[in-house]
């Protein structure tokens, strides 16, 4: 596994992330056992960056890195902390805080759940639309300025919201669904990230599973977050679908599998770029990691954009209410 760094300010991190969040109930029911298998793969493939949120689980996926890392070095690891989503004891999404008293709060919850001194890259889930950014970076400086964080980040933030944000204190990397399927990051977003120096830490490489190229339209588990999703129903997955059968035979004329093709087309846009596995089972992240290895040349990449032109996908990323908490879609 080769190394990137983590934009202009931030440390030094493997080419791809683990993606730890489907391990703890988002896309329905895991097994603890695999998962924490599936960490100790990805850390023994090379992978050094791990990427949780404190509102994956209600604290679950915290507490499952904590375990998982007991027998590895710290220092070793980049751990990277999402907070400010509000969750209800059924698991319902009830609203954002990022607060200076917030960023504190769920810190210290965060570090005693994980079990360490410091998070390495902290950031708010959601840009908070009652907190000025500036406000929400600045208690986060203060808690690098503790010990306690080594970097701030941001997450689906637009392109002036990271300016405003940059300019308080350096961020190190933006996390941001980026995908075949999910390219709006193109227009803005990340032009400006190139310029100030901040990664992308891509999500959703495989749109949350319809890129797999094993997505049918039969799945209808309703503890999936997947169900509730505009790309995921009626005409709109049928559409979807029938790109994602326009990928196969470019996959099958490099030997590889559709994830595979839909993975190495997020790696080839650029070294600032470090995509998210989303994998918890480790046949998930063998898959993926091969995929880093694939070189996609010219003539590859003008198939792939023929197959799925940038506005091809049908449906939003998220459902109305969802996607209005998204300050990088404003």
């Amino acid at each position: 596994m080769k190394d990137r760094p983590l934009g202009r300010t931030g440390p030094s991190v493997s080419a791809a992330g683990l993606g730890c969040m489907g391990m703890s109930g988002m896309y329905g029911a895991s097994d603890r056992a695999e998962s924490i298998a599936t960490v100790h793969a990805a850390l023994d493939a090379g992978i050094t960056l791990l990427d949780t949120g404190d509102f994956y689980g209600m604290g679950h996926n915290e507490l499952l890195i904590r375990e998982a890392l007991a027998d590895r070095r710290r220092e070793d690891v980049t751990i990277v902390v999402k907070f400010g989503a509000q969750r209800a004891p059924d698991g319902r999404f009830v609203g954002v805080d990022c607060s200076p008293a917030a960023v504190m709060s769920s810190l210290a919850y965060t570090l005693q759940r994980l079990g360490t001194d410091y998070v390495d890259v902290y950031q708010p889930a959601r840009v908070d639309p009652d907190v000025p950014i500036e406000e929400t970076i600045g208690a986060i400086g203060r808690m690098i300025d503790a010990g306690h964080v080594r970097h701030p980040g941001l997450s689906e933030a637009s392109a002036d919201t990271l300016r405003r944000a940059h300019a308080v204190h350096p961020v190190c990397e933006l996390q941001i669904e980026y995908s075949l399927f999910s390219r709006g990051i193109e227009r803005d977003i990340l032009p400006t990230a190139r310029e100030l120096g901040v990664a992308i830490t891509a999500y959703g490489v495989l749109s949350r599973g319809l890129l797999s190229g094993r997505w049918t339209r039969d799945r209808a588990d309703r503890a999936d977050l997947r169900s509730h999703m505009p790309r995921f129903g009626g005409e709109n997955l049928d559409r979807n679908l029938a790109l994602v059968d326009a990928l196969r035979p470019i996959a099958e004329d490099k030997g590889i599998t559709v994830a595979q093709l839909a993975i190495a087309w997020v790696n080839a846009q650029g070294d600032e770029i470090v995509p998210l596995i989303g994998a918890r089972r480790r046949e998930q992240l063998d898959e993926a990691l091969a995929a880093m290895d694939v070189t996609l040349g010219p003539d590859d990449l003008q198939r792939i954009e023929a197959a799925v032109p940038a506005d091809a996908v049908a449906g939003e990323r998220y459902a109305p209410a969802q996607m209005s908490m998204l300050d990088s879609e404003k």
